[in-house]
Parts: structure tokens; sequence; C-alpha cells
């Protein structure tokens, strides 16, 4: 299959989450900003055209459960997907299959930073969210009909954007539906050294129902490497 090299880079606490309270300690802020360093920093290990986040974290990050603002009086869009040119350096991709994300351009910041906005929809989405979409000229892919083709948008990735590289940023659900789809080359992990014990927040990976199972997978040991402020990175190739 035409797809970019994919990894999925994460900041987890030592008991393996990637949200929860422990997130509130004001020390786990040095470790964010090495996490971010590592993917994007001027001396970055890895070198990315794009990274891809599911609806929960893009809501989470920077839609902040916005209701979009369509016009349901929109005139029918053409079929097919929606390509904007542009000249920002890196592209962020949001899975959001039935288009509920309210965008309110087509870029966003994330600390230095600047990307265009991909939406990846399925025939869900409904005529007046892309009608708001190709308004904002925020691009737009669509890869299924009722639920993701996740090969069919690798494709598309590689050949209408030219992504080579592609970073997974979560959530969980997401992570681990592309490990399990046998679409996930690499993990990286910088763990921080907090913790806070709940039972109720997400871990690296997750499985959900009709979207992936607990087939284990097994993971090739990188590279190790202790990092400032308590730190550790871990990467691990993943085993076909």
């Amino acid at each position: 299959m035409n797809r970019p090299y994919i990894f999925c880079h994460m900041i987890t606490s030592i008991d393996g989450k990637i949200d929860g309270t422990h997130k509130q300690l004001p020390d786990r802020g040095l470790n964010a900003l090495d996490f971010y360093n590592i993917a994007f920093g001027e001396n970055a290990h890895y070198q990315t055209e794009a990274w891809l986040s599911g609806r929960a974290t893009s809501e989470a990050a920077f839609t902040k459960n916005r209701k979009p603002n369509v016009d349901t009086d929109a005139a029918p869009v053409p079929e097919g997907d929606y390509i904007v040119e542009t000249d920002l350096p890196k592209y962020y991709v949001s899975v959001d299959p039935s288009g509920k994300l309210a965008w309110e351009r087509n870029s966003l910041q994330y600390r230095d930073t600047q990307a265009h906005i991909i939406e990846v929809l399925t025939e869900r989405a409904s005529n007046e969210y892309k009608a708001m979409l190709r308004k904002l000229n925020i691009s737009y892919v669509i890869v299924g009909e009722e639920t993701l083709d996740y090969e069919l948008l690798m494709e598309k990735l590689k050949d209408l954007f030219q992504i080579e590289t592609l970073m997974l940023g979560g959530g969980a659900v997401l992570n681990w539906s592309f490990i399990q789809a046998g679409l996930c080359d690499e993990v990286s992990i910088m763990m921080a050294p907090f913790a806070d014990g709940s039972a109720s927040t997400h871990a690296l990976f997750q499985t959900k129902e009709g979207l992936s199972t607990d087939i284990p997978v097994a993971f090739d040991l990188e590279h190790v490497e202790k990092r400032e402020n308590g730190g550790v990175w871990l990467r691990y190739k993943v085993k076909k």
C-alpha cells in the first residue's frame, strides 16, 4: 500500500495514562515541552509533514466544545474531496467522521507550529457541514460511507498532500485502531515522572467495540533515553 511512514508519539504518566489529574502538576509542563521538541522542535528527531488526532482530542485541544456555524440552507456542494493549497509547513489531520468540529479558520497554532487543517469525513457528514468547511477554506477528504477506511485515508494523505511521514497524536482508541490495522510502524513514548492512580482515565492504547479488538501486539525496543526533568524517552518498532 502506498502510505506514509506512521509513528505514534505520545506523552504519558509512569502508569501509562495520557490524561488525568497528573496533567495539572506544574512541572509536567517541562516534560510536555520536551515531548513537543522531539517531534516539532528546531532539532526534532522526526521530520514529519503532518500529525493526526481523533475528534475528541481535536475538540479538547482546539475547538473547545463549540457548535459548528453551519448554514442549513447551504447550496449542494460538489461530490468528493476538497483540497486547498497552503504555504504552511505542516498539516493537522482531524478525524471527524460525522462532521462535528467547530473550526473557525483553516489553520491552527500548536506552540510554535502552524498547520493547515485537513478534516477526515465519511459520507455521514452533512452537506451543510462540508459547505462550512469550503467557506473556511478547510481541506477535507471523504474516506468511507459509514465507517472510516484508514487505508484509503493513508493513500489520499500521501497522494493528495505529499505526506511522507505522519504522526499519530491520540486519542487512545485511534492509536490502537491504527496498530490493530497494521498501519503504525513505530511508537514513541515520552514518560513523565507523574501518576494519579485513576481507574477511569485513558491509557496510551484502548479498544473500542466495532473499531478494534484486544488482539495482542508485540514491539521491538529500539531506544531508551533519560531526558531532563525526570523524563524517559522510549522508542519501539511495531512487530508485523
